[in-house]
């Protein structure tokens, strides 16, 4: 596969930025971050309320390890359709524009979340999840899109990493949001309802204030990297046809190398952000409010991490992501194995903390991947189907991370679960390395 791009034509030095485009970059943050925080209101109900859900199926005819089981099919066919729409949308999205996309994939995750509330049975349940995964699965690569617009490639690690916040303090937020509402004994409907009313209020304030580019009011575009996989072409937002963005991303082994580290990154990172609730209540007995409430750990410790590796990067370059990726799966590789061991179990330094350590490990090098890396290598032609592909790849390991995460834990327990993640973190690792040494070549060049 080739990993070098036709030579871009000489660029001139960017101006600096006037400040009113710096308040309406500003602006424009803060809207995607807003509006990605709301995606996850009606994203993280499901596994928050998924120990009264399995509640639920139980007294419908079902055993605990059967609605288990048929949530973790839920998961699985819901991160099926996820990947799906992530394979569609980037195309689309880079023909149609981010904030269009950006807003159905609002729209249509409210209408899936309310209907999910008229259900009562597994298969209804699982029409009205997975809907609503392939309508969210059209926020970040909206998202992507709106950003390759907006700034200049030398602060996409910083810019992503705030945005990405989104969905890791978002997500904690969320849950700790849903945390009161159970501590006010919402049933597990009223809780759904509430959060389609949060992302209600994000599509609103999103619909009327959000631009898909500075030329929208009146200033210029930033110019796009000039070391993206499409050359001179990749700066401009125009695309002839869908292979004329798939195909040189297709073609390119650095690309396909980071497509490999999101499978496992993704995996990790979706057993956690689904299983921890149950995890908790089951293996640590605590309560439904009380899984809720420490489950945030995971993504509020993750979202320390992106901010610190997101700024780092754009200080080391792509070495310096592939190193930190490296660090990053082995260290957790170690901490995974501690509870798989129960090492950590009645100790001061519990399981709790040890999960939110896991977040900060993971969660930073995730966000490279379907972040700043697709926008260094989509430009402004192809961000979104950069992000779209990587991401949509990725959810290969969002499936194995539902019905067969079940199955491993119903089987070995969770120390079993944690001894397979282990594994998945040091094959990645192995992957990672791979892509460090292949940056160092590349760079020595």
């Amino acid at each position: 596969m080739s990993d070098t791009p036709t030579a871009p034509e000489p660029t001139p030095t960017e101006a600096p930025a006037s400040s009113r485009l710096v308040r309406h970059q500003f602006a424009t943050v803060a809207l995607l971050a807003a509006g990605y925080t709301g995606y996850y209101f009606c994203r993280s109900n499901f596994p928050v309320c998924s120990p009264m859900i399995q509640e639920e199926l139980a007294t419908r005819g079902m055993t605990l390890d059967q609605a288990k089981l048929g949530l973790g099919s839920i998961i699985t066919l819901g991160a099926l359709a996820y990947s799906a729409g992530k394979f569609l949308g980037g195309g689309i999205t880079d023909r149609l524009g981010g904030s269009r996309i950006f807003l159905a994939g609002m729209l249509g995750s409210i209408l899936c979340t309310i209907a999910f509330t008229f259900g009562g049975s597994l298969p209804f349940f699982t029409i009205a999840a997975v809907g609503n995964r392939f309508m969210q699965s059209l926020g970040w690569v909206g998202v992507v899109r709106v950003v390759s617009r907006w700034f200049p490639h030398r602060k996409f690690g910083t810019v992503m990493g705030f945005v990405s916040l989104s969905y890791l303090f978002g997500d904690a937020l969320s849950r700790k949001f849903m945390k009161i509402l159970l501590d006010w004994d919402f049933s597990w409907r009223g809780v759904y309802f509430a959060t389609a009313g949060v992302l209600g209020v994000m599509f609103v304030v999103n619909l009327f204030l959000l631009r898909e580019s500075p030329a929208d009011v009146g200033e210029p575009e930033p110019q796009a990297n000039p070391d993206n996989l499409f050359g001179a072409e990749g700066s401009k937002a125009e695309a002839r046809g869908l292979w004329d963005v798939v195909g040189p991303l297709l073609r390119s082994r650095v690309f396909v190398y980071a497509c490999m580290l999101s499978i496992g990154l993704t995996l990790l990172r979706e057993t956690f952000q689904n299983w921890t609730p149950i995890y908790f209540t089951e293996d640590l007995h605590l309560t439904a409010a009380e899984a809720a409430d420490k489950s945030a750990w995971f993504p509020f410790f993750g979202g320390i991490s992106v901010l610190l590796v997101g700024f780092l990067s754009d200080k080391l370059g792509r070495g310096g992501r592939a190193l930190v990726i490296v660090v990053g799966l082995l260290a957790a590789a170690v901490a995974l194995m501690f509870l798989a061991m129960r090492v950590p179990h009645g100790t001061a330094f519990g399981p709790e903390a040890v999960v939110a350590l896991i977040g900060f490990l993971l969660v930073g090098p995730y966000s490279f991947l379907a972040g700043a890396v697709a926008l260094d290598f989509g430009g402004k032609k192809g961000a979104a189907a950069a992000a779209g592909i990587i991401d949509g790849v990725s959810y290969i390991g969002a499936m194995l991370s539902g019905l067969v995460m079940a199955q491993i834990s119903v089987k070995f327990g969770w120390s079993g679960a944690f001894a397979v993640l282990a594994f998945v973190a040091l094959a990645t690792g192995g992957v990672a390395l791979t892509f460090y040494l292949d940056q160092r070549r590349r760079l020595s060049i």
